[in-house]
């Protein structure tokens, strides 16, 4: 290991060692070091830079095949997924733009810890769990500004320059992604950096042995090294934020003005409260339908987009992009091709729109967006109305 040790450091706490391997994600020298240094050691642990969901997603490669698109839609996790997909395109491009495989340092850390006897510990905290605290963080711009640079920087062609490679190669895809999120967000480093510094070195501290290799991101060392001597709470850490009680009041409030003003333009103007709901009508199911035909949708799907939307904008437990959703997925149902070729088709904007799965994502997602849209406009025509027949 000679000219290695460069990128090792060594802990010795209360009669216990640590050997904390700071690794380049993108570098085969790397994964190599990972294997030399646990078969050198022998510890009897090996923590790796992984949550349970990661993890997973290491050892079965092809989770995709199994997923049921129709739970997927039911349980709310379109979103969820779609947003998933479109972080694993982003890490795929550079994987082909630059002949490299990200992660493998941490398959190596878990093969050696099988073939060494070593216990396996996944030590970092579980991704939701980091995005829920950062959400927890950021108001409705906030939001906002975070989709659209996320989404921007994975469909973005720009290619990456040999500078920031270089930056790329002292830390993962996903502790990359989270820097530059600081560097916009300063309010998030908490959760995004300082936090999971902390949740990381109690997971290698509370690890079983005399003796444990902990496998990080170089990124992570100087702040392990500092947190290791400290005691932290775990389950503080890994608790999600309350959710706000603000959208809740705020989905039940619009839909209960919005039928108080139609009932009562109604009984005071007939006229004027067709009018009404006609307008409501019209904008909640057209910019729905819109939504997902942009998505290229089933017809039934548009359809059924255009039927719903103003009926679902009047229930927060609803949502038309979901019907749209089960439609396009009813008559345009993925068959196992599709799943075996997401992880490429992810890679492109047109793959997104072509694969049977992620086209189901984005009619939801869409339509939901275009009814969102619609309720927002055909909200406002409606108090119009009622005003101007005061």
């Amino acid at each position: 290991m000679t000219g290695m040790e460069d990128n090792l450091t060594r802990l010795t706490i209360e009669g216990k060692e640590y050997i904390l391997i700071g690794t380049a994600h993108v570098s085969r020298q790397s994964a190599e070091q990972v294997k030399q240094v646990i078969e050198q050691e022998q510890p009897d642990a090996v923590c790796v830079e992984l949550d349970e969901q990661r993890y997973q997603s290491i050892r079965d490669g092809d989770r995709w095949k199994n997923t049921d698109i129709f739970e997927v839609i039911k349980s709310k996790k379109a979103t969820l997924l779609l947003v998933n997909l479109a972080v694993s395109s982003f890490q795929k491009r550079m994987a082909k733009q630059f002949g490299i495989q990200p992660g493998q340092e941490m398959i190596q850390g878990i093969q050696s810890a099988e073939d060494t006897g070593a216990e396996l510990v996944l030590a970092d905290r579980n991704i939701q769990v980091t995005f829920s605290r950062i959400w927890g963080n950021l108001g409705l711009s906030g939001k906002s500004k975070l989709l659209m640079s996320i989404f921007y920087g994975i469909f973005s062609n720009d290619k990456i320059s040999e500078e920031e490679l270089e930056k790329m190669k002292s830390q993962d895809m996903l502790d990359g992604m989270l820097q530059d999120l600081t560097d916009h967000f300063p309010d998030l480093k908490k959760p995004l950096i300082d936090e999971r510094d902390q949740y990381l070195a109690q997971k290698i501290k509370d690890a079983p042995g005399e003796k444990v290799v902990a496998v990080l991101g170089a990124a992570h060392v100087p702040g392990i090294k500092e947190e290791i001597y400290n005691d932290h709470d775990l389950k503080a850490l890994k608790k999600r934020p309350p959710k706000s009680k603000a959208p809740k009041i705020i989905g039940w409030s619009i839909p209960i003005i919005i039928l108080s003003i139609i009932l009562y333009t109604f009984l005071s103007n007939p006229a004027a409260g067709t009018q009404q709901t006609i307008s409501w009508i019209l904008w909640n199911g057209s910019f729905s339908a819109v939504g997902a035909a942009a998505a290229l949708a089933h017809p039934l799907a548009v359809a059924a987009a255009f039927l719903l939307a103003p009926i679902t904008s009047l229930n927060p437990l609803l949502a038309a992009g979901w019907f749209a959703g089960i439609v396009q997925a009813y008559f345009r149902r993925p068959n196992v091709g599709d799943f075996e070729s997401l992880s490429d088709d992810v890679t492109t904007v047109k793959g997104f729109w072509q694969n049977k799965v992620t086209r189901i994502l984005l009619v939801v997602v869409l339509a939901n967006l275009g009814s969102t849209l619609g309720t927002v406009i055909g909200g406002a025509d409606v108090i119009r109305l009622f005003i101007e027949n005061l």
